[in-house]
């Protein structure tokens, strides 16, 4: 429990504010703050649960008579409490939409606030305070535990283990432990504690295969189901074919996006190129290299047919995005949200939204835009202090495409030495990966239906039927690689 936080919350106090309204799952930490502030204010502490009804706590607490479980005696018992106290309503939101008896009996306890001197704690996961409390209320935000706290945490977890099981307990890399703190930032006492114990237990150890469980968990926990998804396979860039110069690049900034003491950190970048060559797997692996969570914003989710809530979603999307940081934030197709071909106000807007966030934003949320067609991309979006750099995908040179062969048929457990790869590298001019990769797919089909092994001529056989998209759409094609000469950094 951070000092700050009882220091703020008697400021508050102090303040005569009537209503402070504390969104938190985390009822439990919330209680102890609230007997923290009790005990310092010198306050009786009142508790009001829905099951429980009243009760008391606190060192200055008298003992009272239970004051009954409906919501409505329990606020008029309040107008006639003599001794300023200090009531923590638990759960009370559902009488706060449309019960407006409620409503009204509350706003009068906060309106004789001058005299009664009782401050009313609402307690929930959500609260939506109805106008007629808005301007007597205020909200408090109980802050996330610190790094040297979480710290504290695992290693009061790990002794737990320690004492129950005989066994010794590994101790954690360095490595490994600093990505864990980084990843549990955002989270509550309660739940980070929650989350290393269930790591510790599932195989009694911590280790780098924890951390994609806890971002998941993570994910879970704040739950961001619908316009944001959590993208819980992350490639390797040892998996990627070519992109040598993107490598390089974010392997270069690595440190820069996760250390809390550097001002000037990685923001985003765009990747341009040709469908299918990759763009979409880069996006992963920079999570993947970087050991933090992948979310993808669902461009289709995101549009809603109601005035005002298509802006909402990306609002909410985004406030998301900064709780889980540090996180990748994936925007895949983004001409698709931005076109500057629409004519609708609501692609404006999220425009306009999108801009503004990406140049102000300060949590730790890299953001990885994808696009295929250029023309539609609007100039306020591509230029430096929202995008760090703009790296174009090509289609793969010979060298990239044997490493995209090698790939692809170990990853199905075929041997690249039981194949021709320079007559299949030489056949296979024009495709991208992912035409690579079907193809290897095709061949793999076709092999088993004539029982019969793969082999180099089943598989060029199959390389011969495709016709790439730099056949197909060889016009459009050569017309963006001609746009990106010059403008653009090779990712290649």
């Amino acid at each position: 429990m951070a000092l700050k936080d009882v220091n703020d919350l008697c400021l508050m106090i102090d303040s005569h504010i009537p209503v402070i309204v504390l969104e938190t799952h985390d009822e439990l930490q919330a209680l102890e703050l609230l007997t923290r502030v009790a005990i310092k204010k010198s306050l009786a502490l009142k508790t009001w649960s829905v099951t429980k009804g009243l009760s008391s706590q606190g060192s200055l607490a008298i003992s009272l008579e239970d004051d009954g479980k409906d919501p409505r005696v329990l606020l008029e018992s309040m107008q006639k409490e003599v001794n300023p106290s200090i009531y923590a309503l638990c759960d009370f939101h559902p009488y706060l939409d449309g019960e407006h008896e409620q409503i009204r009996l509350l706003k009068d306890v906060a309106l004789e606030h001058k005299h009664l001197q009782h401050t009313v704690v609402l307690i929930s996961h959500k609260l939506n305070i109805p106008p007629e409390l808005k301007r007597l209320s205020a909200k408090f935000e109980i802050s996330f535990p610190s790094d040297a706290q979480l710290i504290a945490i695992l290693r009061e977890e790990i002794k737990r283990y320690s004492s129950i099981c005989s066994s010794s307990f590994k101790k954690p890399d360095t490595q490994v432990l600093r990505k864990m703190i980084n990843n549990l930032r955002g989270l509550s006492a309660g739940e980070a504690r929650r989350l290393i114990r269930a790591a510790i237990v599932n195989d009694g150890v911590i280790d780098e295969s924890d951390i994609p469980e806890i971002n998941k968990a993570k994910f879970e926990l704040l739950d961001m189901n619908g316009v944001i998804s959590f993208e819980y396979d992350t490639e390797k860039f040892s998996d990627v074919g070519g992109l040598v110069h993107l490598k390089q690049w974010v392997e270069q900034r690595q440190h820069a996006f996760m250390e809390s003491n550097i001002a000037d950190k990685p923001r985003g970048v765009m990747l341009l190129g040709v469908q299918g060559g990759g763009k979409s797997l880069a996006a992963k692996a920079v999570a993947g290299l970087w050991s933090v969570p992948l979310l993808r914003l669902d461009i289709g989710a995101l549009y809603n047919k109601y005035i005002g809530e298509t802006e909402k979603n990306l609002r909410t999307a985004l406030s998301q995005a900064e709780m889980m940081s540090p996180c990748v934030l994936w925007i895949d197709e983004i001409e698709k949200a931005v076109s500057t071909k629409s004519d609708s106000d609501v692609a404006r807007r999220v425009l306009g939204t999108l801009l503004t966030w990406m140049a102000e934003h300060k949590e730790k949320v890299f953001v990885v835009s994808t696009a295929n067609d250029i023309s539609q991309l609007p100039p306020e979006l591509m230029r430096k202090g929202r995008m760090d750099e703009i790296f174009f995908v090509d289609l793969p040179t010979e060298t990239i495409r044997r490493e995209i062969f090698s790939i692809h048929l170990s990853k199905r457990d075929l041997h690249e030495d039981d194949f021709d790869l320079e007559l299949l590298v030489q056949a296979s001019e024009g495709f991208v990966g992912a035409e690579i990769e079907q193809a290897i797919v095709s061949a793999i089909y076709s092999a088993k239906a004539n029982a019969a092994e793969i082999s180099s001529d089943i598989l060029l056989n199959e390389i011969t039927k495709t016709y790439p998209l730099s056949v197909v759409m060889a016009e459009k094609m050569t017309e963006l690689r001609h746009w990106a000469e010059g403008r653009t950094v090779s990712a290649g």
